[in-house]
């Protein structure tokens, strides 16, 4: 299955330290197989961070929802059972994991659904009412790979791509440390909202294709023009 994740950089390699605790299902990888929900959520943080948002394209194995050695959770759709999981992961109370599957599917708790889920908590709307709510919302779709073990059933479409952002953006920060006396996470910011890394992520200008000593100059030219370029 063609899966999609929204972000503000290409996804080369799925770090699951990276991601926040409180979602719906709990820190993990999120992906989707709705382009369009994927492309949202490449928008809202791309606005965030200052870039245009990237949509990385990956090939989920289903049957890794039958695989005898991983765990599994999958809801069909705004139910009771759904409401109970988000909420129990949304909880700042609850431990981290507060579960242990590898996989959990379901729908997504949206900005919409998110401020329901609020009312819900604060007593000002029934779970019946609101479950009633939630049958009339539209479509949505979320695969959390929750655990290592997990991340050997997904795999990036274009492998060559994904692998070629990566080596070429690593002597790149590298540099930026080294030739603006400036600590790792300040040169990736600086490299990754960058006009130049736009459109390395870009696959149609083709410039994941050449050597990192060339984007690097690109990547001069545009944050340092007045210096002397060599």
């Amino acid at each position: 299955m063609r899966v999609y994740h929204g972000s503000y950089t290409p996804v080369s390699e799925i770090d699951l330290t990276k991601g926040r605790s409180n979602l719906d299902f709990g820190r993990g990888f999120y992906v989707t197989n709705i382009r369009s929900q994927a492309e949202y959520w490449a928008a809202r943080t791309g606005r965030f961070h200052k870039t245009d948002g990237i949509v990385s394209e990956f090939e989920f194995y289903e049957n890794a929802f039958e695989h005898y050695e991983l765990k599994v959770l999958r809801f069909s759709g705004y139910t009771e059972q759904w409401l109970d999981f988000v909420v129990l992961n949304r909880d700042p109370k609850s431990p981290i994991p507060a579960h242990d599957y590898d996989l959990v599917e379901g729908p997504v708790a949206n900005d919409d659904v998110n401020a329901r889920i609020d009312d819900y908590l604060a007593g000002a709307v029934s779970k019946a009412d609101f479950l009633k709510e939630l049958s009339h919302h539209k479509p949505t779709h979320q695969i959390c790979l929750c655990t290592a073990r997990s991340l050997q059933m997904i795999e990036p479409t274009d492998k060559k791509y994904y692998m070629n952002v990566r080596h070429i953006s690593r002597p790149i920060i590298e540099k930026l440390i080294a030739g603006q006396n400036i600590d790792k996470y300040d040169a990736a910011d600086m490299f990754y909202n960058s006009k130049t890394f736009s459109e390395l992520s870009d696959k149609t200008t083709g410039l994941y294709k050449k050597q990192w000593t060339e984007i690097y100059d690109l990547l001069k030219t545009e944050l340092f023009p007045k210096l002397p370029q060599k």
